[in-house]
Order: C-alpha cells, then sequence, then structure tokens
C-alpha cells in the first residue's frame, strides 16, 4: 500500500490533511489536494476562502496574525463536532513541532493495515503503489 495523503503538500493551509479527506480518497473524480488545486477546477474548494486568503502571510493560517481568525474557529468548531478532528490543533502541532513529526502522527493515526481511514465516513480506503487504484473497504 501506498501511503499517499502524508505528504506535506496534502496539508492545506487550513491545517486540513487532505490524505484522509473522502474527496481526495475517493475513485471518481477525486481531489488533488487544496494545495493542488487551480482556479479553473469545479467545486468549493476552488473558492475555499481560506486557502485563498490574502492576510496570510506565509503557507499555514497559522502565519497570520489573526490566527485563528473567525472563518478557522467556525471551520474547526464544526470539524471536531462532525469528525473528532481539528485544523487548529493542527497547525499548532506543525508551528511547535513541526512538519515532519506531524506528518508521522497522521500515518500512525490514519493509516493501518486496512488502508486509509477516511476522516468524514470512517471507511479504510487501499490506494495502489501507483496511487491510481483508489478502493472503499467499507
Amino acid at each position: 500500500m501506498k501511503e499517499s495523503g502524508f505528504d506535506a503538500h496534502l496539508i492545506a493551509p487550513c491545517g486540513m490533511n487532505c490524505g484522509i479527506c473522502k474527496v481526495h480518497l475517493r475513485r471518481n473524480n477525486s481531489c488533488p489536494g487544496c494545495n493542488s488545486i487551480t482556479r479553473d477546477q469545479p467545486g468549493s474548494r476552488v473558492q475555499c476562502r481560506l486557502r485563498l486568503c490574502d492576510q496570510r502571510k506565509g503557507t499555514f493560517c497559522s502565519a497570520c496574525a489573526e490566527f485563528p481568525c473567525g472563518r478557522l474557529r467556525h471551520l474547526d468548531s464544526r470539524n471536531r463536532a462532525r469528525y473528532g478532528m481539528s485544523e487548529i490543533e493542527n497547525l499548532e502541532y506543525i508551528r511547535d513541532h513541526g512538519m515532519e513529526e506531524f506528518l508521522e502522527n497522521e500515518r500512525r493515526k490514519w493509516v493501518s493495515d486496512n488502508g486509509i481511514l477516511c476522516v468524514h465516513d470512517k471507511k479504510y480506503y487501499m490506494i495502489g503503489e501507483d496511487g491510481s487504484d483508489v478502493t472503499d473497504r467499507a
């Protein structure tokens, strides 16, 4: 199994690990991750105000003087309640411990012999070595 989704380029500016997102893991019309999206692609991620924020001076929202802003707090609150994950905690961890340690923790939390556990639907997805064979292992 390829450990797709656990690369720094798949950590969105808001702190979401796109590698555990259902839209990234699904077989059909999968998303390449927030950092790979161009403006000509369809969908809400293209217009995400956190991803496009011009107040951010670095790669992540945690580099902003307003961190965490109201928009990020709202997203974080919703995702804590629905999915048990926090973008703000992710960003603070990256800031305090570095990306490599964060990615290693994400691997331990989300990857097992069953595949990659999707944060949204709690199903396991297996990804082939070439990254092309994404399957739901409900």
